[in-house]
């Protein structure tokens, strides 16, 4: 926590760099179309967009022959264009392309990697949030293409990386100590009570219906696809509760903002556990040691109210125990293409290790410190952010160009979609006119 955060000046730049085309600055190779027949566990991994993003468990491999222009390898920029817009650099071993993705390779301007991936980072967040509730849930290769790009000088673009790379180097390192404080509240948890499946320690062993004094229920609302303004009431995304710690900021607003349910606030001193999520996140726990006002539940998150058996922090860190978590999935069920859903039934049934309060205690205390400890790397995290995020702005003023570019788009897909209609509806007419009309009956028509 030694080092300073790099000043906000900017240093010597271009007065007016060009902008050109993001299709002029380079060629972008789109990924081969592997078919689900093509995967095994053997051969050159393929790189799909959940592996990018870092929400993949396990790598498909293809063992085969398909054109080189597919191949990755170490320091090749990426490109996600579908359902999630990122830029990447791929620093893992020799892998293949999947479709969604490009291959950015650099052979129409003299381009600087790095500073390539800054602004194309900078410019494809701006067009997800321009294109954030319109039909389009991808760029297609025209709009990508036509994307505004700055282009200065060669000199001037390792200087503005160099720059943002300090700033980035920073997070990472305020990421690295949130990493290692998270590990260090689960290594005290192990050194405390050992496995709590093999129960090496033989604590005595409980049902929660032992522990818990009841179960509550969030509601079911009618959301917007965006996090609410101010303090107005909101509902809980299921991603504040799943990453074992709280994210009030994971939240939605209410289509209807009066709706307020005071049974549904989420409160201090809260156990939340999500009911229903995918297999890997199904039945994690965050407690709540603060909380901004008019945030409610989901149907999807039970409250756990506890007896005073049982501290919450402890009872949150044993469900969310990595050696643990093999037996709440077990508690999961669900038909095929649903996600899995934990029963309050279930959840009552399930057996845990119960050691003595005093012991949970100095845990929860343990956690308090780290906690704090938390909160300020965060702070400092949170402030290299928007310092960076202020730079990309100051350096890659295209905003307004974007959300032109992504504008006119819209516009032409809504006319299309109006031509396609009313050709359909012409369709309409001339087939009911050229069909055979039903005699009338003398009587009545």
């Amino acid at each position: 926590m030694s080092e300073r955060t790099p000043s906000c000046a900017t240093g010597a730049t271009s007065t007016h760099p060009p902008k050109v085309r993001l299709g002029e600055v380079a060629t972008y190779i789109n990924g081969y179309a592997f078919k689900p027949t093509d995967w095994s566990d053997v051969g050159k991994p393929i790189i799909r967009i959940q592996d990018l993003t870092g929400n993949s468990y396990q790598m498909n491999r293809f063992l085969g022959s398909i054109p080189e222009k597919y191949d990755v390898v170490k320091g090749d920029v990426l490109i996600s264009w579908s359902a999630s817009l990122g830029v990447y650099v791929w620093n893992r071993e020799d892998a293949l392309l999947n479709q969604h993705i490009f291959k950015v390779i650099f052979d129409k301007q003299n381009v600087d990697k790095r500073y390539f991936f800054h602004q194309v980072g900078s410019i494809l967040k701006m067009a997800a949030s321009e294109a954030h509730g319109c039909t389009m849930k991808h760029l297609t290769k025209p709009v990508f293409d036509a994307l505004p790009f700055v282009l200065p000088p060669l000199v001037e673009q390792q200087q503005i990386a160099t720059r943002l790379d300090r700033i980035c180097e920073i997070v990472e390192k305020r990421k690295a100590q949130l990493a290692q404080l998270q590990q260090l509240v689960k290594s005290r948890f192990v050194e405390m009570f050992g496995d709590p499946v093999a129960n090496e320690m033989r604590w005595p062993m409980v049902a929660m219906n032992d522990v818990l004094e009841s179960i509550g229920n969030g509601r079911s609302f009618v959301c917007e696809s965006f996090p609410r303004i101010g303090e107005n009431p909101a509902i809980l995304k299921l991603g504040a509760a799943t990453w074992g710690e709280y994210r009030p900021e994971e939240n939605k607003a209410l289509k209807h903002g009066d709706s307020f349910f005071p049974d549904c606030e989420v409160k201090a001193d809260d156990l939340l556990f999500t009911r229903k999520n995918t297999l890997e996140l199904v039945g994690k726990c965050a407690y709540v040691r603060a909380t901004p006002p008019k945030l409610m539940l989901p149907d999807l998150i039970f409250r756990l109210e506890t007896n005073d058996q049982i501290d919450k922090v402890y009872l949150a860190s044993l469900i969310n125990c990595d050696r643990f978590r093999g037996e709440v999935r077990k508690l999961a069920s669900g038909s095929a293409g649903s996600m899995p859903n934990i029963s309050k039934a279930r959840l009552l049934a399930l057996r845990i290790i119960l050691p003595p309060l005093a012991l949970q205690r100095e845990f929860a205390a343990f956690v308090a410190k780290v906690d704090r400890l938390e909160a300020a790397v965060k702070k400092g995290l949170a402030a290299a952010e928007r310092l960076y995020r202020q730079q990309l702005q100051e350096v890659f003023d295209i905003a307004d160009n974007i959300a032109d570019n992504i504008g006119d788009h819209r516009t032409r897909d809504h006319r299309t979609r109006d031509h396609r209609t009313r050709d359909h509806r012409t369709r309409d007419h001339r087939t009911r006119d050229n069909m055979p009309q039903p005699q009338l009956l003398k009587e009545g028509l």
